[in-house]
């Protein structure tokens, strides 16, 4: 096979170590140094030191966890780097160590065999962790308000089933005051502001409980923990705007897509990126996202359509996007989902107007332009003789006899 570059390294990496394979060609002359690095900071400037020192152009290594992270920080800016799928890189069944691992990977680059993995720029992968970490504590605040409600129920108090939220800011009142021990409920209910207050009677009747000095402990600690969520999610929120006010034009075009919100908008700029010049088309985007259908077929038969594996921030993103959009009025998005939900069920159809929203943010980041809704109608535009047909056949099969007549052009 044809040598593509004629300096390249393969590295095996580890969570303590790494294997690294170097092949030169020099004067038709295959050489290779097989070298073991640790992972430390240190050991990582002493590979780097190696590399440059060998006229090394090219690296590839395997997307092994975060264990290739450490990597290529110190790499990046210095080599060409690739981070590869490990799908792509199984080597033919047989004898395995982590020197011929090195060596496959390196004979793979050195062939020019091996497709790189999207890596944004720096600034969008410090940007990915903020959001990242904002959504994880989204979900354990999640947990701490429903084991807030697990005590409560346990305690025989049963505030949610007159508050919509136990921790707003009636709620948050009414808690704290149970927790100092008052046990009189038309004193707590008294704590009532806004809309509950006109659930006053039914309010003293939910407060009403076996509350001990067990339950107040625990819902201390747990409302505590609740607070102390949401002081770091509004740190978060600071960090990540603080990194896109260079941006918030790409952030008003997605917040303009019906479903995305702003918070919605940074998850997917952290995830995708800026620059949508990256993907050839915006095929490769969804087939990168893992939000289209897969390709499993084998004897001529499509044996199935599962979406394949993508990243899980930006499926759930989309997703839920997908759900808000579904529940708009008179929007393209929304008669998408009714058209599929009917035929394909819930999930695929919520998986489909997901996949649409990304297609669309691509086109729209690509321009530069706001969104603009093809209306709810446009299914049945696209397809209007089909729909005449289908509607008439529905009111003769009921017993109605139908005569249309053309409404006159306003």
């Amino acid at each position: 096979m044809q040598v593509v570059y004629e300096r390249c390294c393969g590295l095996d990496v580890h969570k303590r170590k790494i294997v690294a394979c170097l092949l030169t060609l020099d004067g038709g002359k295959l050489q290779k140094d097989i070298r073991t690095f640790s992972t430390t900071t240190n050991a990582l400037l002493a590979l780097l030191d190696w590399l440059t020192g060998a006229g090394c152009t090219h690296v590839a290594m395997e997307s092994t966890g975060v264990y290739w992270k450490p990597v290529y920080n110190i790499l990046e800016g210095h080599l060409e780097l690739l981070v590869v799928n490990a799908q792509h890189l199984k080597a033919v069944p047989g004898r395995k160590t982590d020197v011929k691992d090195a060596e496959w990977i390196a004979e793979l680059l050195q062939h020019g065999l091996l497709k790189a993995s999207f890596v944004p720029p720096k600034f969008v992968r410090e940007l990915r962790d903020l959001t990242r970490t904002r959504t994880s504590i989204v979900r354990d605040r999640a947990q701490a308000v429903n084991r807030l409600q697990k005590i409560l129920e346990d305690a025989n108090i049963k505030l949610a089933s007159v508050a919509t939220d136990i921790t707003g800011r009636s709620g948050r009142a009414m808690l704290r005051l149970i927790i100092t021990g008052e046990t009189d409920e038309k004193t707590i209910a008294e704590l009532a502001k806004g809309r509950m207050r006109a659930k006053l009677a039914e309010l003293e009747q939910a407060l009403i409980g076996a509350v001990t000095d067990h339950h107040r402990f625990l819902l201390a600690e747990q409302l505590n923990l609740v607070e102390y969520y949401e002081g770091m999610i509004e740190r978060l929120n600071s960090g990540v705007e603080k990194l896109l006010l260079p941006f918030q034009k790409e952030i008003e075009i997605l917040d303009s897509i019906p479903g995305v919100s702003q918070r919605t908008a940074e998850v997917l700029l952290a995830e995708i990126g800026t620059d949508m010049t990256r993907f050839p088309t915006h095929r490769h985007l969804a087939s990168w996202a893992g939000m289209c259908p897969g390709n499993k077929e084998s004897g001529g038969k499509r044996l199935s359509g599962k979406t394949r594996k993508g990243s899980p921030w930006l499926k759930s993103c989309l997703i839920e996007a997908a759900h808000g959009a579904s529940h708009t009025k008179d929007k393209y998005l929304s008669a998408q989902y009714r058209r599929l939900v009917t035929r394909r069920g819930k999930k695929r159809a919520l998986v489909a107007v997901g996949h649409s929203i990304l297609v669309i943010g691509y086109h729209l980041l690509l321009r530069k332009e706001i969104y603009k809704d093809l209306g709810g109608n446009y299914f049945d535009e696209q397809h209007r003789r089909q729909v005449k047909i289908r509607l008439v056949n529905r009111l003769e099969r009921l017993g109605y006899k139908v005569a249309l007549q053309e409404k006159p052009a306003a």
